[in-house]
């Protein structure tokens, strides 16, 4: 146990995003000297206002309650609860999946005070720990690297805009508006979130966005939707050979710890980083402690992702019709998604007889082996051309934007 450079002086994090902060406050309330190094100009700098759900189905455990356990305070950020939500079916039948249980919460990315990535900044700063930003440190300095992603195996668009719409969010099975993956739409205090998540590489990208837009425009007339911007993103998905490296612990996505099935990763990104400092402190080793309680359901959502590779509409149409009825037998509809997510036999036998063959063996500069699942190709049925609605909504967006609206990703991609 316990990194290198661990001789009781200074603590250096590469990245302060959520893991690398998690590790900060851990570490700085143990009394340690932290200083944490980020290339950006603040925390959540890299998602510019987006909302992202926090899962609360990969354990028994609340993810709440583990926070409050590790003593970070989820109260010096805007946690929404939901106990529901509207399922898009692929034939645009909504079902509603509800749990007595809170089933997941939605938090805002950025650099707004109410965001997790500043709340955990405060809380790091608060304990002690000196943040550097627009600072660039080489890995080989760090004890902890928790930088973002590297490469790209999939990526999101999405939209921001301002409604008079009551909070609410969906779940968007649609095989057509998100290539291999999902769409959704989030309303968090009059703001809103329309977004679709690409898991095969596209050209003009941003039709995908457009049409699924203008789906909801369709299908939910009461957003009544005023764009604000268009944001961005991308998620590098790995399975790497080793946590701990020549002594330094690879957190977050720079560890690879991410849900390959529907990138719902800040649970695997915040307590990689706890582990992280843990180590650092003596109590555990992170490399045993990241093989024991993440990469389980890591590997999991890599053999979920296999099979979703495989399918398209017609399966999510059974995946939504057979949520709803396991809900129905069992008045919760939680369950159903974490059978999904939690790693059982089936799954295991999967993964080793052909999702870990799906991912391509990398080797990095500083001698690190990992094997990442790639970007897909586009397929056949991705080339469509876009509805008129969707031709309208690009060229309202167009509009915004002359006015001062701002994109973080390119339409181009």
């Amino acid at each position: 146990m316990g990194g290198a450079g661990d001789d009781g002086g200074t603590i250096k994090i590469m990245g302060a995003g959520l893991s690398g902060l998690a590790a900060a406050i851990i570490l700085a309330k143990s009394g340690k000297e932290v200083h944490v190094y980020d290339i950006r100009e603040d925390s959540g700098a890299r998602f510019d206002g987006d909302f992202q759900g926090l899962e609360n189905w990969t354990s028994e455990d609340d993810f709440i309650d583990e926070l409050r356990g590790w003593g970070i305070d989820p109260d010096e950020f805007r946690v929404t609860p939901f106990h529901e939500v509207d399922v898009i079916h692929p034939d645009d039948e909504i079902t509603r999946a509800w749990s007595p249980e809170i089933a997941f919460r939605v938090v805002e990315r950025g650099t707004a005070h109410h965001t997790i990535d500043q709340g955990l900044k405060r809380q790091a700063i608060a304990a002690g720990a000196t943040i550097h930003y627009n600072t660039k440190i080489a890995p080989e300095e760090c004890q902890i690297v928790a930088a973002g992603p590297k490469d790209t195996s999939a990526i999101a668009f999405g939209e921001i805009f301002e409604t008079n719409h009551p909070n609410h969010v969906t779940f968007h099975f649609n095989d057509k508006l998100a290539p291999g993956a999902y769409a959704y739409l989030i309303v968090i205090e009059g703001i809103g979130l329309i977004c679709t998540c690409l898991w095969r590489k596209q050209r003009k990208s941003e039709r995908f966005l457009n049409e699924t837009i203008a789906w909801y425009d369709q299908h939910y007339p009461d957003l009544k939707r005023k764009p604000i911007k268009r944001v961005g993103g991308k998620g590098d998905f790995t399975i790497n050979q080793e946590y701990t490296f020549q002594g330094r612990h690879y957190v977050g996505e720079a560890g690879g710890l991410q849900d390959f099935m529907w990138g719902f990763g800040m649970r695997y990104a915040i307590t990689s980083g706890v582990f992280a400092a843990k180590d650092i402190l003596g109590e555990l080793t992170y490399d045993e402690e990241v093989r024991k309680k993440i990469l389980p359901t890591v590997k999991t959502s890599v053999s979920n992702r296999w099979l979703m590779n495989r399918v398209g509409d017609r399966t999510f149409k059974r995946i939504a019709v057979n949520w709803y009825k396991d809900q129905k037998k069992k008045q919760d509809g939680l369950p159903y998604i974490a059978n999904l997510f939690r790693p059982d036999w089936k799954r295991k036998i999967i993964y080793f007889l052909f999702g870990k063959r799906m991912l391509k063996k990398v080797t990095t500069n500083d001698g690190r082996v990992m094997h990442r699942l790639p970007f897909r190709n586009e397929r056949k049925r991705d080339k469509w051309e876009p509805s008129e609605k969707a031709v309208n909504v690009g060229k309202q967006w167009k509009n915004v934007r002359r006015g001062g609206g701002t994109t973080s990703f390119s339409e181009e991609e």
